[in-house]
């Protein structure tokens, strides 16, 4: 099941360019023309620098000036997105067909512009001419293909959905031109605006791109390019007038953007860093592991947030496979990156190459062997050669931290268990590689591996029509295909609640405790506890809190649960980790099962709602009951899909559970708005802790004999009542919960998405009261929000 390396697979899109080295005669020329001296392009106009600052774009391979790059300001970023409000209207009125034919002709534009944009990447990023005009180029091309697709197609296959508005977007400098396709063309797809940040070490083929654009008849303000630094990506990431921010970069700049915009309703997709585990079993291939090994980390000279840094080697195979690498790595060549003979290229910048020799530095100091080729690289410029590291162990810095470089640290495994054991060893998640002849083997690894991608037999595969994207610290959201597209639409709007406040009775005087009428004497106390890992037990702090009628009449109380409380449920929920194991016929059958259970006791459960809100409670358990019955037919329906992709391969995308979920009910619609967020959440294989709603939840404590009796198994639901937003804020705060959903105020909604930042877990707030009962408030678009998109990528052929 061995395959060829990246160009090989993508050689149905190379370009001959002839003999080495490649002219770089049209980019000069462009520089030329700019006389050393670029600026912002907003609203079809390009634009001096507001406050008349520049910094200097260098060659890497040469440590020479490029030009001379605006600095953005917050007064750029402002006049861009209001030029970019001003054409939305505009844009986002026009016909599929309108907009598809405008991003066809920007694929067309770079396809006869191939030659010249291959070239200026290369002088403004340092990586080889090979790279970007076999493969970047001709991606960037078939992402607008692609998505001129899906402009034409999206209102037939995205019915009611809605463009986001105005797209703030935010790239990286390790792929300048690929990483503009991929941000630009699902948001313009859509029918979104953009405001797009290139990288401060990168910018001129977004500047060029911008031209072209121009060039191609795309509407003034559609796209507006912003250059700048960190300063300018924080005033794009400030600004009140973006709708949504798209990032790609470094996990730690990750959290600030997920902090920042916590509270602000934008819409939030991050691409962040990785630390990706290339397994090798002892049946591999391994000439073509080592050619795959050379395609995962020294690709790019490693400067790929989904480079396989980590190699993880059966121990059986593992001085074979490291004397085949090391006869391999003595004939990889570093140079010039227009020589269309070398393998790698330069490092962006002195920075980053500081940062890789300093990680070197520390894994000699840790104890690890290091060992590089006999060759020495240039001098001139900002070269690092390939490095193997040997002996590593799995907590070394070194095999924990991202180095961003052409470093690959290997380790050894004995058995399968070991080996995903290893591979789930940091807090990142984005991809991996699986190399083994057995395909069994392959797809029983690939599922248990934290990862957004999996290859197998292969590494760095990309293609506009699969997925990109990671768990955990890796970031949230996916970039390209079907899934790519929901990031930048909105789903149909649940509609508001009605208000209930004109109907709401005066309060009468609560009750003494323990009062009785007449001789009779008091009734027996029932406080319900808290519902974890199958059991109902006592509040760690051990107390309550009342629950009280519309009229404020004592209806009951419910334990007070705190922090101890809550980190109890999360390791029940983990402990059940057999739940999505299941099949989905299996999840479906618990769920009607506990419909049924909730039916026989329907009157009860009626009536103490309406004790609890005055509302029709005999309507809610109706309405709870029926979308039980949704998600039992969702269970076993939810499909993924198999990608075609534009080589030689297919792509499976797989719906995974996100995990744990920690749930905040909303206060109106006590039992459905608890089941509806419930239901879906379980359906999907994950495990939950609920916290339902604060003035009602004596509706959650009456299903706990109803889950007790429904065959769901311990730890799949836990139920803590107490105080929402506190509660709400551990969860957000725990890093083994892997998402939060939050109905409750707007203050405790911020609070959750910032805490979240702590492992980049994802988030769906809601401050509005939702009508629970209408037909939106279930179905796919929460499916969505209960799932993550795996795609493993399988190639065929000899």
């Amino acid at each position: 099941m061995s395959v060829a390396t990246i160009a090989d697979l993508y050689s149905s899109t190379t370009m001959d360019f002839g003999p080495a080295p490649e002219s770089d005669a049209p980019a000069r020329a462009w520089l030329a023309k700019h006389d050393g001296s670029f600026r912002h392009y907003i609203g079809g106009e390009w634009v001096e620098p507001s406050e008349g600052v520049r910094f200097d774009s260098i060659d890497p391979s040469t440590g020479q000036s490029l030009g001379k790059v605006a600095q953005g300001s917050a007064a750029d970023i402002d006049a861009a997105v209001k030029a970019a409000r001003a054409a939305y209207p505009a844009w986002a009125a026009l016909s599929g067909h309108t907009r598809a034919r405008h991003l066809y002709a920007l694929a067309r534009t770079v396809q006869k512009h191939s030659r010249f944009l291959a070239v200026l990447d290369t002088l403004d990023n340092g990586k080889t001419i090979r790279e970007t005009r076999d493969i970047d180029v001709p991606l960037v091309a078939r992402h607008f293909y692609h998505h001129a697709g899906w402009a034409q197609l999206r209102d037939a296959e995205f019915p009611g959905y809605t463009p986001v508005g105005v797209v703030g977007q935010i790239i990286p400098w390790n792929f300048p031109l690929l990483m503009m396709a991929w941000k630009i063309a699902p948001a313009l797809a859509a029918g979104n605006t953009v405001v797009l940040k290139p990288a401060e070490f990168t910018s001129l083929s977004a500047i060029a791109f911008a031209e072209l654009a121009h060039d191609a008849g795309l509407p003034p303000g559609v796209l507006n390019i912003v250059t700048g630094d960190g300063s300018t990506g924080k005033a794009l990431v400030d600004h009140p007038g973006v709708d949504k921010i798209a990032f790609t970069g470094s996990t730690e700049v990750g959290r600030q953007i997920r902090r920042a915009t916590a509270g602000s309703g934008k819409r939030l997709s991050l691409e962040l860093g990785g630390k990706s585990p290339f397994i090798v079993f002892d049946d591999a291939d391994l000439d073509s592991v080592v050619e795959g090994v050379v395609d995962a980390i020294w690709f790019n000279q490693g400067q790929v947030c989904c480079a396989g840094s980590r190699l993880l080697v059966h121990e059986g195979i593992a001085n074979t496979l490291t004397d085949k690498l090391r006869a391999r790595m003595e004939k990889l060549r570093a140079g010039p990156p227009l020589d269309k003979s070398m393998d790698l290229g330069a490092i962006v910048a002195p920075s980053q190459l500081e940062r890789i020799q300093s990680l070197v530095q520390q894994g000699v100091a840790d104890g690890a062997t290091m060992w590089q080729p006999s060759w020495a690289c240039p001098t001139d410029g900002y070269f690092y050669p390939p490095t193997l590291f040997t002996g590593v162990s799995p907590s070394a810095t070194i095999a924990q931290v991202e180095i961003f470089g052409p470093v690959l640290v290997s380790m050894t495994f004995r058995t399968p268990a070991e080996a995903v054991a290893l591979a789930n060893n940091t807090p990142y998640g984005l991809a991996a590689s699986v190399w083994t002849e057995s395909i069994n083997l392959a797809l029983d690894i690939a599922p248990k591996v934290k990862a957004g991608v999996v290859w197998v037999n292969s590494s760095n595969l990309f293609d506009a029509a699969v997925g990109f994207g990671g768990y955990r610290e890796s970031g949230f959201g996916r970039e390209g295909g079907r899934e790519g597209m929901y990031e930048y639409l909105h789903a149909p709007a649940i509609p508001m609640a009605e208000s209930r406040a004109a109907a709401t009775p005066s309060r009468a005087p609560a009750p003494a405790r323990g009062a009785s009428a007449g001789s009779a004497p008091p009734g027996i106390d029932r406080t319900p506890k808290l519902f974890i890992g199958g059991k109902q037990t006592r509040p760690d702090g051990g107390g309550s809190r009342r629950i009280e009628s519309a009229s404020g009449a004592l209806v009951g109380e419910v334990a007070e649960g705190n922090r101890k409380d809550i980190r109890n449920a999360v390791e029940a929920a983990h402990a059940a980790a057999g739940w999505p194991r299941l099949s989905g016929h299996a999840r479906a059958q618990v769920l009607y099962y506990i419909a049924e259970n909730l039916a026989a006791r329907a009157s009860e459960l009626a009536e103490r709602i309406a004790s609890m809100t005055g509302g029709d409670g005999a309507r809610e358990v109706d309405a709870s009951l029926s979308r039980l019955f949704t998600y039992a037919a969702w269970a076993d329906k939810y499909d993924g899909a198999v990608h075609d992709p534009s080589i030689r391969g297919v792509a499976l995308a797989m719906h995974e559970p996100m995990g744990v979920i920690g749930i905040a009910a909303p206060d109106d619609s006590p039992l459905l708005g608890l089941i509806s967020l419930v239901a879906p959440a379980i359906a999907m294989g994950n495990t939950v802790v609920a916290i339902p709603s604060e003035r009602a939840s004596l509706a959650a404590t009456d299903l706990y004999s109803v889950v007790e009796t429904s065959d769901v198994p311990d730890g799949v639901v836990n139920i803590v009542t107490g105080p929402k937003d506190a509660l709400a804020l551990v969860l957000a705060e725990h890093d083994d919960v892997s998402a939060v959903w939050y109905h409750g105020s707007a203050a405790g909604g911020a609070a959750v998405e910032r805490a979240s930042a702590s492992n980049m877990k994802r988030t769906m707030v809601e401050s509005s009261p939702l009508d629970w009962f209408h037909a939106r408030a279930e179905g796919p678009v929460f499916l969505r929000e209960a799932t993550q998109v795996k795609n493993i990528w399988i190639p065929y052929g000899e």
